[in-house]
């Protein structure tokens, strides 16, 4: 699926037709593969590499255009079960447009934001700065979701929301490895500012996701080692409820038994005293009653 953009009043508006500012080909079919390659002069490799998943970050110059392979999450849904993906998409910037290759259709950019800058450069900018913002929406989500699964974890003493939490933990190093990556272009981006022409303010914006790309990683960071230190607690949390369960079921089972010991006494086929006392039913009855409260004071006494 391909779809146009052009700037007007300092606004990303779609056209149908036209020379177009930017272009978005979102899970291209082979008639479009074979137009972007043919047509727009891209290396097949890094096309592909655009719709891998797997690929790592990375910033190429080719004779009429720079390409570029970087790292965004992907739109989470209940499906993944805690689990936070990331994908990889493709920028191809040339002398007066953009294009821009990904496997699924997101929301590249701000539509509520005014564009300042009328370039191909600053939409490659405000792409990766709408990247990294996505990252740090999806960092706020993973923290709610990992308060959450701690207050079940403290209670609960099954493994489902430990293992939900080893799943947000995973997730934070795919995060982590997309934040490092794509900061490694950044950089490249920023050394090699001079061979795209990036005028002043679009340096600014450079530096500025410079810095948010690494505050973001910082965040990441810091959530991803609370995780990591805290997994062995939570375990032995579990593993206390479970300890605590099991005392509580013991001392329930040793209290049914004591006061059926009393009377599975009195209950043989043999010579019994009381047996013919007119009150040898509430005999027994009291004297099991007595065993339980013996057995309750014995609690109590060695605070169990």
């Amino acid at each position: 699926m391909q779809k146009k953009y052009n700037i007007v009043d300092h606004r990303l508006v779609e056209i149908q037709d036209g020379p177009a500012l930017l272009m978005v080909f979102i899970n291209p079919d082979d008639n479009e593969k074979r137009y972007l390659i043919e047509k727009m002069r891209l290396d097949e490799h890094t096309l592909q590499s655009a719709l891998d998943p797997d690929e790592l970050s990375r910033l190429e110059f080719e004779p009429e255009h720079l390409a570029m392979i970087f790292k965004r999450p992907k739109n989470y849904s209940h499906q993944d079960k805690f689990l936070f993906k990331v994908t990889s998409a493709g920028a191809f910037l040339f002398k007066d447009y953009l294009i821009i290759v990904a496997s699924d259709d997101i929301a590249l950019f701000d539509p509520t934001q005014l564009i300042r800058i009328e370039t191909p450069a600053y939409l490659l900018l405000r792409l990766m700065y709408r990247s990294i913002f996505h990252f740090l929406e999806h960092l706020k989500v993973i923290a709610a979701i990992s308060d959450d699964l701690q207050d079940k974890i403290n209670m609960a003493m099954e493994n489902k929301s430990l293992l939900n939490l080893f799943t947000l933990e995973k997730s934070l190093i795919y995060y982590l490895n997309s934040l490092n990556s794509n900061g490694a272009v950044l950089d490249k981006l920023r050394v090699n500012a001079s061979k795209i022409s990036l005028g002043t303010d679009e340096m600014e914006f450079l530096e500025d996701t410079i810095i948010e790309n690494s505050q973001c990683y910082k965040q990441a960071e810091i959530y991803s080692n609370i995780l990591a230190s805290l997994m062995d607690a939570r375990a032995s949390i579990v593993s206390n409820n479970l300890n605590i369960l099991i005392k509580l079921l013991n001392i329930i089972t040793i209290a049914i038994m004591v006061p059926t010991f009393v009377v599975s006494a009195f209950s043989m086929n043999v010579g019994l005293p009381l047996q013919n006392h007119p009150l040898a039913f509430w005999l027994v009855m009291g004297l099991a009653f007595v065993s339980v409260l013996v057995f309750i004071m014995i609690l109590r006494r060695n605070r169990w």
